[in-house]
């Protein structure tokens, strides 16, 4: 395989990335000045490098010193809270809404009604346990208004079972348009979504 076909297909794996604009992306790279692309590169390579996964909330965050995350170790956060989205950006977006100063807890993914997908089960248990030690009250389901959405907020529900006395599980109220993923809301949105949110 030739090196254009090569890169077009790695960069086609990437999330809403096709074949067709992959290539598209390969023919940039090699229009663009060599700097451009040495410097992407650099970029690429020092994700690993540069780029950790806090142990505690399981999101990326830039720093090789400290060992969690800014949001963990923020003593001024509400320890009673425990947020459960998605993904990185889904905590972005809520980050950025500005309402919310609790803790947080990334997923890592949704599950399909087929029977795909997974989420970090056994980690989210973990987190809880040690969470209910510091005071854990309400636990808030930030998950997009979809049927992925849904189906894993069901199986949340059925691992928090054993907890039920201890934990409130609140979901985010329908301030989100059905369909809607949680990273493209608006602030506002999400702000509303937050305020209104019911135990379910």
């Amino acid at each position: 395989m030739d090196k254009i076909d090569e890169l077009a297909q790695a960069l086609a794996k990437l999330p809403g990335i096709g074949p067709r604009q992959g290539k598209r992306f390969v023919f940039y790279l090699l229009a663009a000045p060599a700097a451009e692309r040495i410097k992407l590169a650099e970029l690429i390579a020092s994700l690993g490098k540069e780029v950790r996964q806090c142990p505690d909330c399981l999101r990326f965050y830039n720093g090789t010193t400290a060992s969690v995350c800014s949001h963990c170790s923020d003593t001024k956060r509400d320890d009673s809270l425990l947020m459960l989205v998605e993904k990185d950006q889904d905590l972005t977006a809520v980050e950025r809404a500005g309402t919310y100063r609790g803790r947080y807890f990334v997923l890592g993914g949704v599950l399909t009604l087929s029977g795909k997908g997974a989420i970090r089960e056994k980690e989210l248990i973990k987190t809880v346990e040690k969470r209910l030690q510091n005071g854990l009250k309400e636990i808030v389901l930030a998950l997009g208004a979809t049927s992925e959405g849904e189906h894993t907020a069901d199986r949340v529900r059925e691992l928090l079972v054993p907890y039920r006395e201890r934990v409130v599980t609140s979901m985010l109220g329908r301030g989100l348009a059905t369909g809607s993923e949680l990273e493209y809301s608006d602030a506002e949105t999400l702000r509303a979504a937050l305020s209104n949110r019911k135990e379910t």
